[in-house]
């Protein structure tokens, strides 16, 4: 069965598809990936809508339209590049662009928001589109995320060792993997461990006006300075057991003013290798408490690609093999993407696409709303 997934990310850097086929001897296979770029002023958009803002709602609803036309373009492409029809297609799932993350907050049920327009998409794309996947599990009691570790755990699952997976997007995520063929007791478990690339992004878009810190070479030529770093480490939910999940309700850029303020006159250089060195910190201290046992880190999102930020967690690791997870089949740059065509599938086979030792809900639940072609 071929399904497509899209995921735009906390990183705001813009839309990834997959085509993806499913097959049940055979495991996944992606036959086409396709990255569009945000427009800058829609990124902008997202950005604000963050926060309470004039009119919010007409913007909410501007801004889902221009992500479901951007999201029709990369569906284009993939089937192109795929060399497939849309009706060869079962369906679409569309995550669509987190903007509040609230869970468990104000009424005990809290909630979780994507903007998104998929009943546009499924009219320009002229195929199914499954969408809104985190609510069912808010609903349930749960965080709604992370999501992925279901997927993580059927794509990189192996038979004799744990593994994890750690997802440096926006935000961070830690999947840990028992080995499958070890005690069916041991659950697959999984939690948001940090801020990724959020503040990165932030701070080198402010000093360096570049969308991110390319390689992490700004990062390497400064100096992490160790107040600064220790009170960042101070924030409860880093201490908080899972289950738990965060955004940029939490790490934004009012929360490191916040931290800078209390530590005047630091280079913007400085700033930035602080930053790495605090997102690194984060995963590996979160992987050091919760899953000891691991040998093997497998890392995907734009985090993999960091040379620096990769430096700086082997270092945190000692004696733990840190890879991208191309090393396991699929490059990093996909894994999430991949992810929400899986759910996509999970939808239609109406299969439950959560794990609640993962996100805290009450049971499994089948995730998503469709929105039909015709």
């Amino acid at each position: 069965m071929l399904t497509i997934g899209l995921m735009s990310g906390t990183s705001l850097d813009g839309v990834d598809g997959v085509l993806a086929r499913f097959d049940a001897r055979e495991g996944l296979a992606v036959l086409a990936h396709v990255h569009h770029a945000m427009p800058s002023e829609l990124q902008c958009e997202f950005l604000a809508l963050n926060n309470s803002g004039v009119d919010e709602l007409h913007r909410a609803a501007l801004a889902g339209n221009a992500l479901a036309r951007l999201q029709a373009m990369v569906v284009a492409d993939l089937l192109v590049h795929g060399g497939v029809s849309a009706a060869e297609v079962r369906a679409i799932g569309s995550h669509g662009q987190t903007v509040r993350h609230r869970p468990g907050d104000f009424d005990a049920t809290g909630y979780t928001l994507q903007v998104n327009q998929p009943a546009l998409l499924a009219e320009l794309a002229g195929i199914d589109v499954v969408a809104d996947f985190r609510s069912r599990d808010v609903a349930a009691g749960g965080q709604g995320a992370p999501l992925v570790p279901a997927f993580h755990a059927m794509v990189f699952g192996h038979p004799a060792r744990a593994r994890a997976i750690l997802n440096l997007g926006g935000i961070g995520n830690l999947t840990l993997l028992p080995a499958t063929d070890g005690p069916q007791t041991v659950q697959v478990r999984g939690f948001d461990c940090g801020p990724g690339n959020a503040l990165l992004d932030h701070w080198v878009s402010v000093h360096q006006r570049q969308p991110f810190d390319a390689d992490g070479r700004w990062a390497a030529g400064g100096i992490v300075k160790a107040a600064l770093l220790a009170h960042m480490l101070d924030e409860p939910f880093l201490r908080a057991a899972p289950p738990k999940s965060t955004g940029r309700d939490l790490f934004n850029p009012d929360w490191l003013a916040a931290k800078l303020a209390e530590h005047p006159g630091m280079a913007a250089q400085d700033v930035q290798s602080t930053l790495a060195e605090f997102t690194a910190t984060t995963a590996a201290q979160a992987l050091l408490r919760h899953g000891a046992e691991v040998g093997e880190v497998l890392v995907c999102g734009g985090g993999a690609l960091n040379r620096d930020l990769m430096r700086r967690l082997a270092a945190q690791l000692p004696g733990v093999t840190l890879t991208s997870t191309a090393s396991a089949g699929l490059p990093p740059m996909q894994v999430e993407a991949a992810a929400f065509a899986w759910l996509a599938l999970a939808f239609v086979q109406r299969h439950a696409g959560n794990l609640p030792a993962v996100t805290g809900a009450e049971g499994p639940r089948v995730l998503g709303a469709l929105y039909p072609a015709h």
